[in-house]
């Protein structure tokens, strides 16, 4: 990183590739002042690009910037968004919230009691409404590096956008929709921590986009919020990509979700709508191992400086099929469906 010709995307090769040929847009050229400060490091390294054994996580974003390797960049964005009058508004500076009391007393309920209260706690006003909820067991690889914890529950919440605000990406009216919902998740996320607090157990809420102790996509695939799309984020079967996850840490004796496969994988290896749409070209047709684990992921090293200039981006969720309205039910029922007729075919 930071060594590339001037006017060259990050991480183009000197010949034509397919994916190049392949696309139907230019790709983007990433500019000499953000490559500068990107550096020598490369995100993907970081991430355990072609890694065979199974790590906890490098923090890569999202934290103070003197302890990432990348932390110029992300001040470069805290600054720009700082200095637009409307973004600044809906940032969390500063912010600080200060958990209730833990009751003496626990709250007994069996475990399935539990979830109903979790979800009506969370789905109803005083839990400010979320869409989705979903809990695991935390695993150790999902924590990231130096940021474990004892708590051997996950609560994982999930906010709806609006799409048509999304849609509006790469605009910074797109990124003003993704921090109002990144802000409802972090009050939810709170308010359901507290809520287990004065039952009795420990708890802790966590929103984006500041790096909690965890990473949220992997947990809140296990609890069963959705499958991994090929854009890196999750493909829910009701809500689409169009959504943002908060999540609370506890000890209160729940009971786990089960997962759900509705055929996203065999959706997005014939998709190709954000790999064309990515300016950077920072979307593969294919999965690549990270970290011991087979899977869609996405161009750091690309994605990055793209992202820092153009307010977080977002096109990549934006344009997903799954996204538009009304549409993500549609698609999961016509993926079961092949699901079941070619599970019925090889038994």
């Amino acid at each position: 990183m930071g060594t590339e010709e001037p006017g060259r995307s990050v991480g183009e090769t000197n010949g034509p590739t397919l994916r190049a040929m392949q696309r139907r847009t230019p790709v983007w050229q990433a500019p000499t002042d953000v490559l500068d400060l990107m550096g020598e490091v490369s995100g993907n390294e970081l991430n355990g690009w072609g890694e065979p054994t199974v790590r906890q996580p490098t923090l890569v974003m999202w934290a103070n910037p003197r302890a990432l390797a990348h932390g110029a960049v992300q001040q470069r964005m805290t600054e720009e968004f700082v200095a637009h009058p409307e973004l600044r508004r809906v940032l969390r500076l500063d912010d600080h919230h200060e958990p209730g009391e833990i009751a003496s007393t626990p709250v007994e309920r069996s475990p399935e009691e539990w979830l109903s209260a979790v979800t009506t706690f969370a789905t109803g006003d005083d839990g400010h409404r979320v869409e989705l909820v979903g809990i695991t067991e935390p695993r150790r690889e999902w924590y990231f590096d130096g940021r474990e914890s004892a708590l051997p529950w996950i609560v994982v919440l999930g906010v709806a956008m609006d799409h048509e605000q999304l849609a509006t990406a790469p605009e910074h009216t797109s990124a003003l929709e993704v921090h109002r919902q990144y802000n409802r998740g972090t009050a939810a996320a709170r308010a359901l921590a507290d809520w287990f607090r004065r039952q009795g157990f420990q708890a802790e809420g966590h929103g984006g986009p500041g790096a909690g102790p965890i990473q949220m996509v992997p947990a809140a695939i296990a609890a069963g919020l959705g499958e991994l799309g090929k854009h890196g984020s999750i493909i829910n079967r009701q809500l689409g990509s169009s959504f943002r996850l908060s999540v609370v840490l506890t000890d209160a004796p729940l009971l786990a979700t089960e997962p759900d496969s509705f055929g996203v994988d065999d959706f997005c290896y014939g998709c190709r709508v954000c790999t064309d749409a990515c300016p950077p070209d920072a979307i593969a047709p294919d999965k690549r191992l990270v970290r011991g684990i087979d899977k869609w992921a996405v161009d750091f090293d690309r994605c990055l400086p793209y992202f820092a200039v153009s307010y977080g981006c977002g096109i990549c969720i934006a344009v997903c099929p799954w996204s538009a309205p009304g549409s993500a039910p549609r698609l999961a029922e016509n993926m079961a469906r092949k699901l079941a007729r070619r599970r019925a075919g090889s038994g």
